[in-house]
């Protein structure tokens, strides 16, 4: 009788298991299908380190912003603020965050222990990687750009606190609005997403 009811009681926790996932949106539930396998070979193949300067780069973001040009009203007419990050390997990833708050919402903690394992497998221990936060077309352009640095510090605060990845080979930049991951889609939420890049071998 005791092994009955706990029969039953497992294939009642896998139902609401099953009923919990078919529940998640469509965007969550294709995240979920992710393998830190897929994203691990999706970072890896860089050979040669880009010259790239984050701190320049994100001091470029808040001087367009600043200068406020007529050409650079659209944000679909904006040029890239970062060509030379769509050539490195990485991913972009889905991260739930409370609104217009650098807070990670609970749902998505599962995908940063996913990305902390990505960057904990021994083909990546070497590397580096750059965290890149982004937000959609609505509301503030300086506000967009100030909370895309938060969430984007806030992820590399929890892998580096919560997962143990060393400090050393993560950086951050927020880029709001000023690269949006679907440029003809300014307030889609696939420009929330946030990016992890290679920039090379970790010091």
């Amino acid at each position: 009788m005791r092994s009955e009811g706990k029969s039953r009681l497992g294939i009642g926790l896998l139902m609401v298991a099953l009923i919990g996932f078919t529940a998640l949106p469509v965007s969550a539930q294709a995240q979920a299908s992710d393998t830190a396998d897929e994203w691990r070979n999706k970072l890896a193949g860089l050979e040669t380190a880009p010259d790239l300067d984050v701190a320049a780069l994100r001091q470029q973001a808040m001087d367009r912003i600043k200068s406020r040009a007529k050409a650079d009203a659209a944000p679909v007419k904006r040029p890239l603020i970062a060509p030379e990050l769509l050539k490195l390997p990485q991913f972009a990833t889905e991260i739930q965050f409370d609104e217009d708050a650098a807070v990670v919402r609970p749902e998505s903690y599962r995908t940063l222990g996913r990305i902390a394992d990505t960057l904990s497998h021994p083909s990546l221990l070497g590397y580096k990687f750059l965290i890149v936060g982004h937000t959609v077309s609505t509301g503030r352009r300086e506000n967009n750009l100030t909370l895309s640095q938060r969430r984007a510090d806030v992820i590399r605060d929890m892998l580096i606190n919560t997962f143990k990845i060393s400090p050393k080979r993560l950086q951050t930049i927020g880029l709001g609005e000023e690269q949006l991951l679907d440029s003809a889609r300014p307030s889609s939420p696939v420009n929330q997403q946030v990016q992890i890049v290679t920039l090379g071998k970790a010091p």
